[in-house]
């Protein structure tokens, strides 16, 4: 049973980092395409592009829109399900595992905000933004501490990710309440009871995947309408796709197959990787540099926004983390030095995909949006540069 146990988590580890690793990659080339077409002459044509209308009727929405609204929910309900299987029966089921990564969030998120209000007060447009340096990019911050780290214990990957894991909760709390339209009770009401039919599917015991994704569709329409962002119907769903017994390796769930929340998870993964996570790149990685020059970035809200990732997260998980281990709250990973543990907390800057989405939420104003995007990309590339050159030092001292 224990040789069974570790055999396949090892396989799930090793095809969860070949998968990202690749779908890091192509989000990475196809983010740097849509930066280079919106600055060549094909720049009218891929903003047009963008703003085109797709659909037909109420169900008209523009690509961009499609992109973000309904792309970006498939990404949000594959990170609800991995939030509800740590916490169920991974590493975020205990009190004891809960602690650290999750106090390091909470430097992470604070730290960051109070970098970027600091620089924008008095600016009410550019406070808008005050929440997109609070974000990690999961996916890039791992690849990075794989590629930067050879050597770290699993301890440090086990934390990186679920420091992520609780920094992406705290994002999603975070659109669901400051960055939602004027509400539409008529619609949250049929959302209401499209949530209360699946919390009965899942009560009732249906393990089949389809009628969840069909309520769940119902779902999505209806949170697209009330006025809440639609992403925040994928994680609705996500945590009412049954998990089964406390983990994927109980003898119960052996013997009837893997649960629905891991044959949706399994599923996701490729498409979310592969497709909309590099769509999404394309789309809202394409700033146009006309009429922004270097002084540009000294601006207060690019230069907030980069700092909080390069700094603010920096400095902020560290900070949180040696305040807990010295208090006796919680315990440093083992094996992992306090060197170890600053190069992790560089990396944590790596904003990325949640700092591009929560950005274009903020800015409506296309000067403003592209002013973040390029504070996104300075912190986020100062944080992944720094942290490797940390870690790669360190282990050379070591």
């Amino acid at each position: 049973m224990i040789k069974s146990l570790v055999r396949r988590l090892h396989n799930r580890v090793e095809r969860f980092l070949a998968l990202d690793n690749w779908g890091e990659i192509l989000l990475l080339v196809l983010s740097v395409a849509g930066l280079a077409v919106a600055n060549s002459s094909l720049a009218p044509t891929y903003f047009h592009a963008l703003h085109a209308p797709l659909g037909v009727g109420p169900a008209t929405l523009s690509v961009e829109q499609w992109v973000n609204d309904l792309l970006m929910a498939l990404f949000f309900l594959l990170v609800g399900l991995e939030i509800k299987r740590e916490m169920v029966g991974g590493d975020l089921s205990s009190p004891s595992q809960i602690a650290l990564p999750g106090i390091a969030a909470l430097g992470g998120v604070l730290v960051p905000v109070l970098i970027y209000v600091g620089l924008n007060w008095g600016h009410a447009d550019a406070l808008a933004g005050w929440a997109t340096p609070a974000a990690t990019d999961i996916a890039f911050a791992l690849a990075a501490l794989s590629a930067f780290g050879r050597g770290m214990p699993r301890p440090a990957f086990l934390f990186l990710s679920s420091l992520a894991i609780f920094d992406d909760l705290a994002a999603i709390v975070i659109i669901a309440l400051f960055y939602s339209g004027g509400l539409s009770w008529p619609d949250l009401g049929l959302a209401a009871l499209a949530l209360a039919v699946l919390v009965g599917m899942n009560r009732l015991g249906v393990r089949r995947l389809a009628p969840y994704l069909v309520v769940g569709l119902v779902l999505w329409v209806a949170v697209l309408r009330s006025g809440i962002h639609a992403t925040m119907a994928g994680v609705l769903l996500a945590l009412t796709i049954p998990l089964g017994a406390s983990s994927d390796d109980s003898e119960e769930e052996e013997d009837a197959g893997p649960s629905p929340l891991h044959r949706l998870e399994e599923a996701l993964h490729p498409l979310v990787y592969f497709g909309v996570l590099p769509l999404f790149g394309f789309a809202n990685a394409g700033v146009s540099f006309q009429g922004l020059d270097w002084s540009s970035l000294l601006d207060p809200v690019p230069l907030g926004i980069a700092l909080g990732l390069f700094l603010g997260k920096q400095l902020g998980v560290f900070a949180f983390t040696a305040a807990a281990v010295r208090l006796g709250i919680a315990k440093l990973p083992a094996q992992v030095s306090w060197g170890g543990l600053y190069g992790i907390a560089m990396l944590c800057g790596i904003g990325f995909t949640m700092s591009l989405f929560i950005a274009g939420l903020a800015f409506p104003d296309a000067g403003l949006a592209g002013e973040a995007k390029l504070g996104v990309f300075g912190g986020s590339l100062l944080s992944a540069l720094g942290g490797g050159l940390w870690l790669a030092l360190a282990r050379r001292q070591g």
